[in-house]
């Protein structure tokens, strides 16, 4: 067996750590809830990206808010760094506020999200 193939398998055992670690990040970041529309950052589609690197332990995640003048805006941004923290094996988590694309609750939210909200 080469060596490359050895780097292959570690390469891959990574990659399935790193997916495992974000499916986490992603389902603490459910506990993360909007004060002003009272339901998660995931199911409003809030979340846009979620990265995780097992060298570091360091998670990145992309996100947006309602709107630029959300005045919780700070509070949901320290919320989500606390529990995607809470996930074994995170030491550290950047939190990068996105405002492209903006935030549509007609593409981006669930539709459990659109339903109650009214948005058909």
């Amino acid at each position: 067996m080469s060596e490359n193939t050895g780097e292959s398998k570690e390469k891959i055992l990574d990659e399935s750590d790193n997916n495992a670690k974000i499916d986490l990040i992603h389902e603490a970041l459910k506990n993360v809830i909007d004060p002003e529309i009272h339901h998660d950052i995931v199911e409003l589609g809030l979340v846009y990206d979620i990265a995780y690197d097992s060298t570091t332990k360091e998670s990145k995640i992309e996100m947006t808010l309602t709107s630029p003048m959300c005045p919780f805006g700070p509070a949901i941004i320290e919320q989500t760094r606390a529990e995607a923290s809470r996930v074994e094996g995170v030491d550290s988590v950047d939190v990068q506020l996105v405002w492209e694309p903006a935030w549509d609750p007609r593409i981006m939210a669930s539709e459990e999200i659109k339903i109650e909200l009214g948005i058909w």
